[in-house]
């Protein structure tokens, strides 16, 4: 008996080194399997390059082999045109009979429709496959399109005793509770996401960059909230060196600038909700929330958020600013040295 589980296991294990570079697109991965053995596997590397199945399906050295073989792919392959043709069409014109997929695509454009159409062509197709796993590979993907909001991540560091930093911060530096490993998985993480939002009081006590200058990748757009229009001129998020949206009011709303975008919204409304409408205006389908403790909290009280992810570093502050209050579900907890890092799903 063939394991297809094996095979999709595969197929997101190989899409996963897609994370930060194909937006807009999904993460997608696929194999292609002759005889329990893998002949060819690929992923999509970047939107406006080819697919998974294209990548996986080139990689064959005996193209021969195709019309015996089964094609794995963790998402269902598309059926229009868009920077690329339809995978569902290659893989008809390869002969291929056999198609496992993981999870239905739900964006409007595909859902459902590139099964039928490898179906119609008397494709032999086997869907459900580590389905749950498929779709929390495309959590940020079908967030956005299912929610017509960002994926939302919220992230901060609190000392042994519960706090996210000291009252008082001289010469706008910022103020370590984590240890280095950690603060580089942070910028690991920047590289994932699409944006990292954070207040003005963040802004103006911290003076942060916002950037990947601790890990390879593409730094995310930068989201500051600014309502009042406080923030210094010479703060970091305000070089241009990023793309960068300034949440603001009308009253203070400044001139648009060649990387900076302003943006208002109405203080007697929910501005998380106004704020996530912004992001998904921009086609933002990812955002770390970075600080501070009002800006989390108010998203928390709104219930706007996926995941939680919390360092508890081994200083203590013994006063200064409390950490967020959050209620989820648990889903892992590891140590990085001294620190311990807490992952919280709102399920």
């Amino acid at each position: 008996m063939v394991n297809h589980e094996k095979y999709i296991q595969r197929c997101i294990q190989l899409a996963r080194n897609g994370l930060g570079s194909t937006y807009p697109n999904p993460l997608v991965g696929s194999v292609v399997v002759h005889n329990n053995k893998i002949i060819g596997e690929g992923w999509h590397y970047k939107a406006g390059e080819a697919h998974a199945e294209v990548n996986a399906i080139g990689s064959v050295k005996n193209p021969e082999l195709l019309k015996d073989a089964t094609i794995y792919v963790s998402l269902e392959p598309c059926s229009h045109f868009g920077k690329t043709p339809p995978c569902s069409d290659l893989i008809i014109s390869k002969g291929i009979k056999k198609v496992v997929i993981g999870t239905i695509d739900s964006f409007a454009k595909v859902c459902g429709a590139g099964i039928q159409k490898l179906m119609n062509a008397g494709c032999d197709v086997t869907l459900g496959v580590l389905e749950n796993e498929c779709k929390d590979l495309n959590k940020r993907f079908f967030t956005f399109h299912e929610k017509k909001r960002p994926y939302i991540i919220l992230k901060w560091a609190e000392s042994n005793d519960g706090f996210i930093a000291p009252e008082n911060i001289p010469d706008r530096k910022p103020v370590w509770i984590t240890n280095k490993q950690s603060r580089q998985i942070v910028h690991k993480w920047r590289a994932e996401e699409q944006a990292i939002l954070v207040g003005n009081n963040t802004v103006t006590k911290d003076n942060p960059k916002l950037t990947t200058r601790d890990w390879d990748g593409d730094n995310p757009t930068r989201v500051i909230i600014d309502k009042s229009g406080i923030i210094p001129n010479d703060s970091s998020v305000l070089d241009n060196s990023t793309p960068t949206i300034i949440i603001t009011t009308d009253m203070f709303r400044k001139t648009n600038t060649s990387n900076i975008i302003y943006e208002t919204v109405d203080e007697a409304k929910n501005i998380a909700q106004e704020i996530c409408d912004i992001l998904y205006k921009h086609q933002i389908q990812s955002v770390i929330i970075e600080g501070g403790s009002f800006t989390l909290q108010s998203f928390i009280d709104k219930d706007l958020w996926d995941e939680a992810r919390v360092f508890e570093g081994s200083t203590t502050l013994k006063n200064g600013v409390l950490a967020p209050n959050i209620n989820g579900n648990i889903v892992t907890k590891q140590q990085i040295k001294k620190d311990t890092l807490i992952v919280y799903r709102n399920d």
